[in-house]
Formats: C-alpha cells, sequence, structure tokens
C-alpha cells in the first residue's frame, strides 16, 4: 500500500539531519536559520534523481529529492522485479526545506545478497525515477566487486569514471572515499586556463555557508553521470577535506580564514549538516559493513573527527636559509613533533572501536578487513632527483614545494603531512592492531589524485595491502611536474620507497576490488579523457594480493 500518512514513517531512526548539538556553537544558529534554501533553482517535484546507501544484510537506505509547496512525505516502493509487481517493502521518508527538500529513509525486512528495484511516489502520484540497489550476503560468500572511486572535481572534466562504472556494471557496490565536491570558487581550482567551459561552477564563489554547500551540491548532482551511478548502485561513501574545506581538521582547515570567514566550527557543521542531507549515509561518523564471511568494510573518518593539525613543512624551515641549516632544522622535526607518540589522526575512540572491530572481524572467521578511508598510509618520500626537475618557469609555491619535499626526503621524513605519513605514531598503533589480530589487512586511500599500490610493513612485519585511487577529474602530479616523463617519475618513486610497488601519477579513472576467499584484485581502469564525454579507457592495470600474504602481485 502506498500512503502518505506521516504515522507509517519507519520507526529506525532516519539519518536526517538533528539540529541537536549544532547551536550550541556559538552564531551557529543565526548562521543556519539565516541560509536560504536554494530550492527552486533546480525546478519543483522529483530534481535530482534516487541514490541508495548503507547496505546491510536485510535493509539500504534510500535517497530522493522532492520540492514541494510545504513539507510532505514521499512513499516508496522495494521491488524484486522492475515492473513493481513484486513488492516487498514500503514506507515514506520525510521531504521538507528544513532538510533542502531531500528525503532518505530505511528499507528494511530485505532478503540477503538480492538486487532490488525501488521508487518514490509524491502526493500527486508522481513517480521518481526507478532506482536499483542490493543487499550484502550473509554467511559463506565466493567473490563480492566494489567500484571505488575518490577526487572528482566538476569543474576539471567529465566524470567519465563513473560512467565506465555503470556502463561496465560488473560491480556490486560503490564506495567514495572523499572529495565528492570541492569548495573552491570558479578560477582557482580548477584555474580559468585549466578549466572545462562546458562544467559551470555554481555557486561561482567558494562555499562557505550552508547555502552555498547546498548549491554546489545539487550542481554537482546534475552530473549525468553520477546520477546514473547513483542510480544503479549503492554507495558507501565518506568525506574528505574538501567536502568542507582544503586541508581540514577538527578545529581548523587551510583554506578557512576565520576572519573572514567567520567560526570554523559553524562551517564544519554547515558542511557536514548538508553532506549529510544529500547524501544516503547515516549519521555515524563511523561505521561497520560485513559481506558475508568473505569482507569486513570499515568506513572511517580520518578528516573531521579525530585529526590533529596537519604539520607544514613550510613552517618547519621557515627561517632556515642554508642547505646545512635546513638539514637540522628537519632532523629535529623528524626526532621531536612528527615522533609524538600520542598524535591522533582518527582520535582515540574511533581507534579503539577500529581495533576491536579487527579483532572480532577476524575471530569471526572473516577473510579480509578492509579500511574504507580517505588518505593514503603508505610510507611516501620524494625521491631526492626531483631537485634536477625545479625550475625558475614554476609557479614560487610549487617550486618551494618541490624544494622542501626534497629536503625533507634527505633526512627520512615525507612529503605529505595531510596523509598517514604526518602521523607516523597514528599509523603504528593501527598496523600494530591489525597484526595483533591477525588481520588480512587491505586499505582502500583516495586524496591524492594518483594510482597507487602499497605493501604495509610494520618493524620489519608484513601488515597488509594498500590501493590508492586516481582521481576521477582532479589531476595527479603530473600537474606540478610538466617538465618530468610521467612513467620516469613513477619509476623512481618505486625506487625510492620501499613499500611501494607501482604508481600511477598522469591518468584520471577509478579502481574495481573484486575480493574472493583466495585473492583481492584490483584493476585500475583509466578513462581516455576528461575533455568530452566519453567511456572509453586508455587501458588497465592489475595488481592482487593471496588472502594471508600481505604481498602483493604486480
Amino acid at each position: 500500500m502506498i500512503t502518505n500518512d506521516p504515522a507509517a514513517m519507519p520507526a529506525r531512526p532516519l539519518a536526517d539531519i538533528s539540529r541537536r548539538g549544532l547551536f550550541t556553537l556559538a552564531g551557529a544558529s543565526a548562521a543556519l536559520a539565516a541560509s536560504p534554501t536554494i530550492a527552486r533553482s533546480f525546478g519543483s517535484g522529483f530534481t535530482h534523481g534516487v541514490a541508495s546507501g548503507e547496505p546491510g544484510s536485510e535493509s539500504v537506505m534510500l535517497w530522493t529529492r522532492y520540492v514541494g509547496e510545504q513539507d510532505l512525505y514521499l512513499a516508496f516502493e522495494v521491488s524484486e522485479t522492475p515492473d513493481f509487481t513484486a513488492v516487498v517493502a514500503e514506507g515514506s521518508a520525510r521531504a521538507s526545506a528544513e532538510t533542502d527538500w531531500c528525503g532518505k529513509a530505511w528499507a528494511d525486512g530485505l532478503r540477503a545478497d538480492r538486487w532490488y528495484f525501488y521508487r518514490f511516489v509524491a502526493p500527486d502520484g508522481t513517480m521518481s525515477d526507478t532506482g536499483r540497489t542490493r543487499t550484502l550476503p550473509e554467511g559463506p560468500t565466493d567473490r563480492f566487486k566494489l567500484a571505488v572511486f575518490s577526487c572528482s572535481n566538476f569543474g576539471f572534466g567529465w566524470f567519465n569514471a563513473y560512467a565506465h562504472a555503470a556502463e561496465a556494471g560488473d560491480c556490486d557496490l560503490a564506495l567514495h572515499l572523499g572529495d565528492y565536491i570541492y569548495e573552491y570558487g570558479a578560477e582557482t581550482y580548477p584555474s580559468n586556463s585549466q578549466a572545462n567551459p562546458a562544467r559551470g561552477l555554481n555557486p561561482a564563489s567558494e562555499i562557505v555557508a550552508l547555502a552555498d554547500y547546498r548549491l554546489r551540491y545539487a550542481t554537482y548532482r546534475t552530473d549525468p553521470d553520477l546520477r546514473r551511478l547513483h542510480q544503479i548502485l549503492p554507495v558507501i561513501s565518506v568525506w574528505d577535506d574538501h567536502e568542507s574545506a582544503n586541508d581540514s581538521w577538527k578545529d581548523g582547515a587551510q583554506n578557512h580564514q576565520p576572519e573572514t570567514e567567520g567560526e570554523w566550527a559553524v562551517r564544519k557543521a554547515a558542511a557536514k549538516r548538508v553532506y549529510r542531507e544529500w547524501m544516503p549515509v547515516s549519521d555515524e561518523p563511523y561505521a561497520a559493513y560485513d559481506i558475508g564471511d568473505l569482507a569486513t568494510l570499515f568506513r572511517l573518518d580520518t578528516r573531521l573527527e579525530g585529526r590533529e593539525e596537519q604539520f607544514s613543512l613550510a613552517k618547519v624551515l621557515d627561517g632556515a636559509t642554508t642547505p646545512e641549516a635546513a638539514a637540522a632544522v628537519l632532523t629535529g622535526f623528524r626526532d621531536g613533533a612528527w615522533a609524538d607518540p600520542d598524535r591522533q589522526l582518527l582520535g582515540a575512540a574511533q581507534e579503539q572501536w577500529l581495533g576491536e572491530g579487527l579483532a572480532a572481524s577476524k575471530s569471526r572467521g572473516v577473510t579480509w578487513q578492509v579500511l574504507v578511508q580517505q588518505v593514503l598510509m603508505g610510507n611516501l618520500k620524494t625521491p631526492p632527483s626531483i631537485i634536477g626537475a625545479i625550475s625558475d618557469d614554476m609557479p614560487e609555491f610549487v617550486r618551494q614545494r618541490l624544494l622542501g619535499a626534497a629536503l625533507a626526503s634527505s633526512v627520512g621524513l615525507p612529503a605529505n603531512m595531510d596523509a598517514w605519513d604526518g602521523y607516523p605514531a597514528a599509523r603504528e598503533r593501527l598496523l600494530k592492531a591489525s597484526l595483533d589480530a591477525d588481520a588480512n589487512l587491505v586499505v582502500l586511500a583516495g586524496d591524492t589524485h594518483n594510482g597507487w599500490a602499497f605493501e604495509l610493513g610494520m618493524d620489519g612485519a608484513k601488515a597488509g595491502v594498500e590501493f590508492g585511487v586516481p582521481g576521477v577529474t582532479s589531476p595527479g602530479l603530473e600537474n606540478s611536474l610538466p617538465a618530468v616523463a610521467p612513467q620516469d617519475f613513477a619509476r623512481s618513486l618505486v625506487q625510492t620507497n620501499e613499500g611501494l610497488k607501482w604508481a600511477d601519477t598522469s591518468q584520471r579513472g577509478y579502481m574495481a576490488v573484486e575480493l574472493t576467499p583466495a585473492r583481492a584484485v584490483t584493476e585500475y581502469r583509466f578513462v581516455e579523457s576528461i575533455k568530452t564525454r566519453s567511456t572509453r579507457l586508455a587501458g588497465t592495470k592489475r595488481v592482487e594480493s593471496a588472502a594471508g600474504s600481505h604481498s602483493l602481485e604486480i
């Protein structure tokens, strides 16, 4: 039965955004209450398709957006057939101005390891697009394939990685590891010369306020390939920094200036609120998902939950005017602040939860323990030879960044202090917990825009493997080093870093990760172009790991 009765709402709590806690922040109440809705910028009725997420063995979260004249309830139906002759679950979702007309609901009582079709019905009988979703398996599971994405900057070009994954149709679940949107204004990143003229950005300014974030998500979700991906696959997603501001941490961000952009707490609350409005995600900052006895996926927050502020090599080197002085300063930093044993990336509560979860998963006989998270875990130092590629033609900030990275490498320091490399004690604690649990650890990482394959180790012991996904559209290291052949730079990275077994620093795309009881197989799929819409691939790369080996086969 289709109903518009509020009493028919599922008893299970929805993931629409509670204002509890928001108004305890100084100034937040006024800022949020004053933010206008962008609802009618995209018409009325169903405006942005459908989506699903948070899959379990018996439930899945459903999402849509419906702009009405007043708050309303949308009925939903879940069926085993696309003609909806076999409806197996139904309920309703509330759409209102308070949530930017985004409605979410749990569909419960489903059967494990099944594909389903779903749709929403408005009070006037109007129907949404028909979506497809699935539940996770229970018990013995032979295989499961994940489509993994990260770093999708609207302005740089078309989301052809999404398009290829939808067309290939060989994955069971999509994972987005963050940077689903970018906060920058037009002509910033991308610059005017880099931007694809067919990809106009709204709003044109940097997004700071609640209404800004809403309009940016609404703009991204007009992309036909992103909309299609959401329509046909459930998605588990995590935010990284650009969903709020570049290089964010729990109490600030590199790209947030309080003197002109207000309190960070207000901006962070707005960013989190809109993410949870527009995405089929729960309000839990971290969560676990069991794929039968094959894998446990641990969705982590390495960004806003417990992260301490990133170190800056530029600040460390400030005032060092000679190579000798720089080496001395960097050595002191390496042996001091960088090695602080109490430094946090996840935060104590999440770190404890993850350690216990790894042990519990392994004790249940689950084969793979998979971290669905944002930033690179493998140790990555810059090849010292990079100094030869630094030229006067480079922008000054690029020259200084490369020079600092090369100097850091000379004393054994990594360059990317925003990754796990900037939090070595936190990384050691995690890897120790994994080794103590005898876990088959697979780390999935985004953030860098490049493709990576690492073997992870601690104190000489193999601890797991890591697959880093290239960006959907965001440019890789080739953007900073145009004078260096990408294959040469990738080769020098592998030669410089013991754990790094393969890298690609110049192509965009995504990963298809297939898990079986015997192997984890990742296929890096590189799109031919992002300048025009296309599903053609430029090539693929296959990397495998045997269960229990903590090693890669390239």
